[in-house]
């Protein structure tokens, strides 16, 4: 167990899963500068929670009803800037870990991860410092020098996760709030670059490869 030297740092814990939200304060528990200030089983829930409790960090799930984990990180990130967001997921493509840091996460941690890495990494992430899983930092770092995603752009992950889920051009421009001329023009670059000729193919070869994942 690891003796306090510092100021208590005030987690609070976000996922729609009880037993998860259970087992993650009884692991936090362990340790004397860690404590769980509360609980959330949405997003909006989340949100409420920061503004009440003030926690230092935010333990935060992708996967929830209503506002997911990601809008939520932004929204938190946006009304109060001081507060770190980690998320904790099962997720680990390439689209949701650039979602997740787009929107202001300082760290992206796997469920499967021990109880010493993600006590670690909550004091990381409350210093302000970047906490990743190995796996995701390995990916992160493939993703910046291009050998991962074929180099594709937040945006155009965005736009081929919606391709997976069925949208056509028209849903995806009004969602986006884009042009359908711009989309296209997006999709003819995701084709290039996932050297594929058309929609499902596409989807197909970012499937298969771990560029994003079907809801």
């Amino acid at each position: 167990m690891r003796t306090s030297a510092g100021p208590t740092i005030r987690v609070l814990l976000a996922d729609d899963h009880p037993v998860v939200r259970d087992g993650l304060a009884a692991m936090l528990s362990t340790q004397p500068d860690l404590t769980v200030v509360g609980e959330a089983a949405t997003g909006a829930e989340a949100l409420r929670q920061t503004a009440s409790l003030a926690p230092d960090v935010v333990l935060m799930d992708l996967q929830m009803p209503g506002m997911d984990g990601t809008t939520a990180t932004a929204a938190i990130r946006a009304a109060h800037p001081e507060v770190r967001v980690l998320v904790l997921t099962t997720y680990d493509t390439d689209a949701d870990i650039t979602a997740a840091v787009d929107a202001g996460a300082v760290g992206y941690l796997l469920k499967d991860t021990g109880r010493h890495e993600l006590c670690e990494a909550v004091r990381t992430a409350a210093r302000g410092g970047a906490a990743l899983s190995p796996t995701v930092a390995a990916k992160v770092l493939a993703h910046m020098r291009g050998e991962r995603g074929a180099g594709l752009s937040g945006r155009e992950l965005e736009i081929l996760s919606a391709v997976a889920r069925g949208q056509s051009n028209k849903q995806i421009a009004r969602a986006l709030r884009l042009s359908e001329a711009t989309v296209k023009t997006h999709l003819l670059h995701i084709y290039a670059k996932l050297d594929v000729r058309d929609r499902t193919a596409a989807v197909t070869a970012a499937l298969g490869r771990g560029i994003i994942r079907m809801d």
